[in-house]
């Protein structure tokens, strides 16, 4: 399904402050990290909840939290977000079963995009 929400990312400028905070407040459960990002999960095997992840903030996001959206076509998305007012689009990165980009939206929101590889 295109369009459904995936995840979430909170970018800080001190992750560990924040990994420590939503583990002791919210019982979150914290993955190794790699890549300035820590996987965060936030229910266990009998109520999943939404996954996530915590990270280090990019330059051009350094604080906030940005969604994650499953879609179709990241390139296809971008186009039409940019037609649509987005901005700050990053490249479109590959990862191993995935692409991700990200863009703000017309009133500054983060959103990340992820394409499942076929």
């Amino acid at each position: 399904m295109s369009g459904k929400v995936v995840g979430f990312e909170l970018n800080s400028q001190q992750p560990e402050k924040l990994k420590d905070f939503y583990s002791t407040v919210f019982g979150w459960q914290m993955e190794s990290s790699y890549w300035d990002y820590t996987p965060v999960h936030t229910g266990n095997k009998d109520d999943r909840g939404i996954g996530g992840g915590i990270a280090k903030g990019p330059e051009e996001y350094p604080h906030g939290t940005r969604i994650q959206i499953q879609v179709d076509s990241i390139d296809f998305t971008l186009k039409e977000a940019k037609r649509r007012g987005a901005r700050d689009m990053t490249e479109k990165m590959e990862f191993d079963d995935f692409w991700l980009a990200y863009f703000t939206d017309p009133e500054g929101l983060g959103i990340g995009l992820i394409e499942q590889k076929k």
